[in-house]
């Protein structure tokens, strides 16, 4: 059997059917890693970003054969990103110490308002040029506020989860239109999982904030 026969086995084969709808065994596959993944950001647990990581090789092959081309794409660019914060949330903070949960700053929202725009004009030309994508400015918009949200991540910016509510929020209904259920579903509860990510870093921001004006 051919290499790309069988990478794309799991994702042509039923896992099971609702409402007329299938759902292949690629996307539980990714259902579960996805999950998992937010569940352990949350938690501020490092092991997130390997899960992550099969989550975004899932999701890569999965968005391609549904046509959210911009989203395929965005997996690569996830697996790079995934390793630089598996570093930075070990060895990123003073010294090589684990990172601290900070705000962003107000020069950085600067850079991601001027990235937002570029990346998303840039995202939609690429797309009605280049591709039969029918979904150009959603899967753009999703992809540069998911890049955005995941540099974020990376460098535990408590805003980071806005960020993501933001997406999740245009994602449910766009995986509902690519008849992406499963998927869909899973970003309700990404959006559950996020409240209760920005709850959690906040307590935790707070809680430095509070150490160093003691120890000040």
């Amino acid at each position: 059997m051919p290499v790309l026969d069988i990478i794309l086995w799991p994702f042509k084969t039923t896992a099971f059917t609702f409402a007329g709808t299938t759902t292949s065994w690629g996307e539980v596959a990714g259902f579960v890693t996805g999950a998992l993944c937010v569940w352990l950001v949350a938690r501020q647990n490092a092991w997130n970003w390997p899960i992550g990581i099969l989550n975004n090789l899932a999701f890569l092959v999965l968005f391609a054969t549904s046509g959210l081309y911009a989203d395929s794409g965005l997996q690569v660019v996830y697996v790079v990103l995934a390793l630089y914060g598996w570093w930075a949330w070990l060895r990123g903070g003073v010294q090589h110490t684990p990172l601290p949960v900070s705000r962003t700053t107000r020069a950085q929202w600067v850079w991601l308002l001027a990235a937002g725009v570029a990346g998303t004009l840039l995202l939609v030309w690429v797309l009605t040029t280049f591709s039969n994508s029918t979904v150009p400015w959603a899967d753009a918009v999703t992809t540069v506020l998911s890049l955005l949200a995941t540099w974020g991540q990376t460098r535990k910016k408590v805003e980071c989860w806005w960020l993501w509510i933001a997406a999740d929020v245009i994602y449910v209904p766009l995986y509902a239109y690519k008849d992406l259920w499963l998927t869909a579903i899973l970003y309700v509860g990404f959006m559950a999982l996020c409240v209760l990510g920005l709850r959690n870093w906040t307590k935790s921001l707070r809680a430095d904030e509070r150490d160093r004006v003691m120890a000040g």
